[in-house]
């Protein structure tokens, strides 16, 4: 399809409508109903476009499939969409029953835009072809007046929120008691269950998303010269972190903070993890000797949760969003917190930090003491 499109770009000349059906259905054979191969050809058109973007195959195959949904949604051809549709569409998908985000709606239409953008552009002969075999001309039916705009940094449910130091203690106990108790009756699934524990202590200690967490190797853990005392777990080298448009995975390298994540990690790869048997780079092995995946760690951290009654909008996520609060009430640099994290901007870091009110309070007192001095202490102590 690459060659196919790069060969029917429109020139000077126009479109040459016959040379593109030979080149789309063969010399000979021209399909009885054309919309349903036409339509595949333009998103395959599309998605060869994207490609030479360097668009990740996974950001692709979404926007595709957004469109492919559409289409059967609203059962029309592109060329025959109208803006009424698109925001019906939309409308629909916000109510009841799926209620779909807000950032998720924009998205959708996002996908839309951008196939319209393609389809529409005279360089390719998609407009002409539309316009000699169905009479109408495909038009781009998103723009600043129905686009759903980016009012908030954070559009999240507002019950997310990062553990209490509390909560975290609960939720790491639990992992643990897991791990002595199928130990003690001499069941199954021991080494998962430590596995487990050390996982989410991981992705705790080290502030970590969950794709990032299940993509480490044991070669990924490092030394800091800085900290020789931590040996090979001072720093973790993450090599899939969250992706910029059309670029690869981030890297990043992430200082070791916790003293006693070096103990966790030092008793899982040299006395449990050789358990497994396998030989395997990753860090996080299954009983089946693969490489576990960010599916297994949701159910695994949801099932944890729910055992011990805590609420629900306590993901997974939240253990990052946990790191980055403690850090900076442990009073870290914000830009060291920001560097750790892999954030590109403040604004982001400071979305994900969830302070306490005590820690509010002695800033609030900090900048006071600052101000006004002897005054504060006097006002603080009484006459």
């Amino acid at each position: 399809m690459q060659q196919i499109i790069s060969g029917i770009e429109t020139g000077p000349g126009g479109v040459d409508v016959d040379a593109v059906f030979a080149r789309l259905f063969g010399a000979e054979v021209r399909p009885l109903r054309l919309e349903e191969p036409l339509f595949n050809a333009v998103l395959s058109g599309w998605g060869a476009q994207q490609s030479a973007r360097h668009l990740a195959d996974s950001t692709k195959r979404d926007r595709e499939a957004v469109v492919r949904r559409f289409r059967r949604d609203v059962e029309k051809w592109p060329w025959e969409w109208r803006s009424l549709d698109v925001d019906e569409w939309l409308e629909d998908l916000g109510g009841p029953p799926t209620r779909l985000s807000v950032s998720t709606l924009r998205g959708f239409q996002g996908a839309l835009r951008m196939f319209l953008e393609y389809l529409c552009d005279d360089r390719y002969p998609w407009v002409a072809i539309c316009e000699r075999e169905f009479g109408r001309r495909p038009v781009q039916l998103i723009d600043e007046r129905n686009r759903i705009t980016h009012v908030t940094d954070f559009e999240g449910g507002p019950g997310r929120r990062p553990f209490t130091r509390e909560e975290l203690v609960l939720f790491f106990d639990y992992c643990d008691a897991q791990v002595a108790q199928r130990r003690a009756l001499g069941r199954k699934g021991s080494l998962r269950a430590f596995r487990d524990a050390v996982l989410f202590k991981t992705i705790y200690a080290f502030g970590l998303r969950r794709q990032e967490a299940a993509r480490l190797d044991v070669s990924d853990l490092g030394r800091n010269p800085h900290r020789p005392s931590f040996g090979r777990y001072g720093t973790l080298s993450v090599r899939y972190g969250k992706a910029s448009r059309g670029s690869p995975p981030r890297r990043r390298n992430v200082l070791t903070v916790f003293d006693w994540s070096v103990e966790v990690l030092t008793q899982y790869v040299e006395e449990v993890r050789p358990l497994y048997g396998f030989q395997h780079p990753a860090l996080w092995l299954t009983e089946r000797g693969g490489r576990i995946t960010t599916e297994q760690i949701s159910e695994q951290f949801a099932a944890n949760r729910d055992a011990i009654g805590l609420p629900a909008e306590l993901t997974c996520h939240s253990l990052r969003h946990s790191y980055v609060t403690h850090l900076i009430e442990d009073r870290y640099d914000e830009l060291f917190v920001r560097m750790q994290v892999g954030h590109r901007f403040a604004s982001t870091t400071a979305i994900y930090t969830g302070v306490s009110g005590d820690y509010k309070n002695e800033a609030m007192r900090a900048a006071l003491r600052a101000q006004l001095g002897g005054t504060l202490e006097f006002a603080e102590r009484g006459p």
